[in-house]
């Protein structure tokens, strides 16, 4: 997409008379600053975008939270993943010492991480710096049956709209999403080739590092799940339910609940692109809030954005997960914010506009 696309983009979503600033009136602040307009590209489209999010024309982006949930999933004992299951409960606990890459990277952005259990097939109670949210030991394998029962979507949706709540009490003005949870690509893989019509090979990578016959057998996998639930899904929130994940449903809920309060969604990758997929086919009016951190190096990750219109801040070849690029991308919205803030116009530095 664009610029140009993207601007109309941002006017049709915050055109109420309502607000107390218009899109004129942020595209004009933006542009008197002492440069040809455009020039700062994407972080112009930024700065727009948070300031229209938060109703003004002096945005603030001081306290962001990257918000992790794990849960294991029952089409792992397909034999989809190079990790074996208990991976997951495994990384909760680096979570939870700090050590994960999303930490480190958090960390350096000074970005607050909160990882919470949604579903991991474990026993974590001795782990205090978790959030504990457990509705099962893991997800049913889709490949037979239903991933979780309505009862469970309800209670997983719930989680992410709770994590939200709490992160808005603690005054954030930004939360990312990230995950974690072994054979979570078969998961997300489904999702899209299930809401975008698209065969199995179609969204199909290699997830943790699989070699082609594995791709190739993870694929026959998920086609076969597809033609199981596919004529069952009346709405996309049967389709979460069928094949998802109780992390992939607690990042859907969290988004829903993040747009009831105007607050910035910074979506990781593959897995929390699919979750976002199924909030905006649920409520587009959500797409309002959320921006892109990166694409990912997964395969389908490109189709998931485009459905979206989306135009990620970044594209570094990583396909970790974890939430770890929201960390990366922090800084870029914080720097958008203080250009917005900060940044001399031609009057106030004495400096000439272009000619007209």
């Amino acid at each position: 997409m664009n610029q140009i696309n993207q601007w109309t983009q941002l006017e049709d979503w915050f055109s109420s008379p309502k607000s107390a600033i218009s899109f004129n009136q942020v595209r004009n602040a933006i542009d008197q600053k002492t440069k040809p307009p455009g020039s700062l590209g994407q972080l112009e489209i930024v700065a727009a975008h948070l300031a229209l999010l938060q109703d003004s024309i002096t945005p603030s982006l001081e306290k962001g939270r990257i918000i992790v949930f794990g849960a294991d999933h029952g089409i792992a004992n397909e034999g989809v993943s190079a990790y074996p299951s208990e991976v997951t409960a495994q990384m909760m606990g680096n979570f939870a010492g700090g050590g994960a890459a999303v930490c480190v990277l958090g960390a350096a952005a000074g970005v607050n991480i909160e990882a919470i259990d949604v579903g991991v097939n474990g026993d974590l109670g001795d782990m205090s710096d978790i959030v504990h949210a457990k509705v099962a030991n893991g997800t049913s394998n889709f490949a037979q049956q239903a991933a979780m029962s309505q009862q469970q979507l309800d209670a997983s949706l719930d989680v992410g709209r709770q994590a939200v709540q709490r992160a808005r009490e603690a005054n954030v003005d930004c939360v990312g999403l990230g995950e974690m949870g072994i054979a979570n690509t078969s998961s997300a893989s489904a999702i899209i080739a299930i809401l975008l019509n698209l065969p199995a090979m179609d969204v199909t990578g290699r997830g943790t590092g699989i070699d082609d016959d594995a791709v190739q057998h993870k694929t026959q996998v998920i086609q076969s799940a597809i033609e199981l639930h596919q004529r069952k899904c009346k709405n996309v929130m049967d389709i979460l339910q069928r094949v998802g994940g109780f992390e992939i449903a607690a990042m859907t809920g969290a988004i829903l609940e993040a747009h009831k309060h105007q607050l910035p969604v910074l979506v990781d990758g593959f897995i929390s692109t699919a979750a976002t997929l199924v909030a905006v086919k649920h409520n587009p009016d959500v797409r309002s809030c959320l921006l892109f951190s990166h694409q990912s190096a997964e395969r389908a990750h490109k189709t998931a954005l485009d459905a979206l219109d989306a135009y990620p801040l970044l594209n570094l070849n990583m396909r970790l997960g974890e939430g770890s690029a929201t960390a990366l991308a922090f800084p870029l919205l914080k720097a958008a914010c203080a250009m917005l803030n900060q940044m001399s116009t031609f009057v106030q530095a004495g400096v000439s506009d272009k000619t007209t």
